[in-house]
């Protein structure tokens, strides 16, 4: 016959009584509870440093690199925040995304991506997106918006930034199932470097992001991630434009420097990727910020000087050799709550 369990595991051994666990015991003050972190109002941003090519080893994973906002979504069990690079809420501006959040399932969570508006190639398009919110400054809703999350920082009452990227990636692929929706992974790729590189310049994409699966989530550009770019793209400030010949209300050029030092420097004009809207909407604000001395060193007939306010995004693809851009192309103006990094020449 088998025998009843020993009472050292604290059951009750007599036969007619049922099996009852013991009393639980007062707790312990000494006894250290388990970990809960409250949700951080904001996590500054891990960014990526610009290499000339991808690194090599198992030590690193690799993504495409989507062009759009980056965002910070903070899903909490009574509401959603949609923060911006630079913490501003923009939650009403991508209601989207806002409502797939709540239905994601976790109690609370900080998912890190980038907001992105894809063309019918299902490339990432700065311009469509800046078009969908509204344009610099503008207050539509981007219902056509898609968040790529790559990265997951709290989970469930836990800040997990101190856990590698690898682990992270393995919690942040077990809540994002949905490849359709206005969340979706931003897949990790199984490929070289150098190889997948390639293949992203000849789908015309911007190029990829790798990231070490070793290391914990650290705010600011050390290193962790690295970007690679099949054509350069950088933001500079807008200090002025050239006036169209041949379109009257409208820009022929913008102006562009660089930060050097304390100050700006001039890196020449771009006078393409305006469509002839654009052109005429960035005299519209610009005049609004003219002023008479310009605000870098400058030569040139019918120059309009502005307040260097504006930030634009812009697509080259090399430098001359007295530091002016090559084959420059606008993509759009960075809104201020993006808090886009304006280019430094050394």
């Amino acid at each position: 016959m088998a025998k009843r369990p020993p009472k050292s595991i604290g059951l009750r051994t007599e036969p007619d009584q049922p099996l009852k666990s013991r009393a639980p015991a007062p707790r312990d003050p000494n006894q250290p509870r388990l970990p809960f972190d409250p949700m951080p109002d904001r996590i500054e941003p891990c960014l990526a440093l610009l290499a000339s090519k991808p690194p090599k080893g198992d030590d690193w994973a690799f993504e495409i690199k989507w062009d759009g906002y980056r965002l910070a979504v903070h899903v909490e069990p009574t509401k959603v925040r949609i923060l911006t690079r630079g913490g501003h809420d923009w939650t009403t501006r991508f209601a989207g995304i806002e409502e797939a959040a709540r239905n994601l399932g976790a109690a609370s969570m900080i998912l890190d991506g980038e907001a992105v508006v894809l063309d019918d190639q299902g490339r990432s398009d700065f311009g469509a997106l800046q078009n969908a919110l509204g344009g610099r400054g503008g207050k539509r809703n981007a219902n056509a918006a898609v968040f790529y999350a790559f990265d997951l920082l709290y989970l469930d009452g836990h800040d997990i930034t101190r856990m590698d990227q690898s682990e992270r990636r393995m919690l942040l692929e077990s809540i994002l199932i949905d490849s359709d929706g206005p969340i979706r992974l931003s897949e990790e790729i199984e490929a070289d470097g150098a190889v997948l590189l390639q293949s992203a310049c000849e789908h015309g994409l911007e190029g990829i992001i790798a990231k070490n699966r070793h290391r914990p989530y650290r705010s600011g550009r050390t290193g962790d991630w690295l970007k690679i770019k099949c054509v350069q793209s950088e933001s500079f400030v807008v200090v002025g434009y050239e006036p169209s010949t041949t379109m009257p209300g409208a820009i022929a050029s913008l102006l562009l420097a660089a930060r050097k030092g304390d100050g700006l420097v001039y890196v020449g004009s771009v006078g393409t990727g305006f469509k002839d809207s654009v052109a005429r909407d960035l005299r519209k604000q610009l005049d609004s910020m003219q002023i008479v001395k310009p605000p870098v060193a400058i030569k040139g007939k019918s120059l309009v000087y502005a307040r260097p306010e504006l930030v634009a995004e812009i697509e080259f693809r090399a430098w001359t050799n007295d530091g002016k851009l090559r084959h420059a192309s606008f993509k759009g103006l960075r809104d201020s709550a993006d808090a886009a990094d304006v280019y430094r020449v050394t």
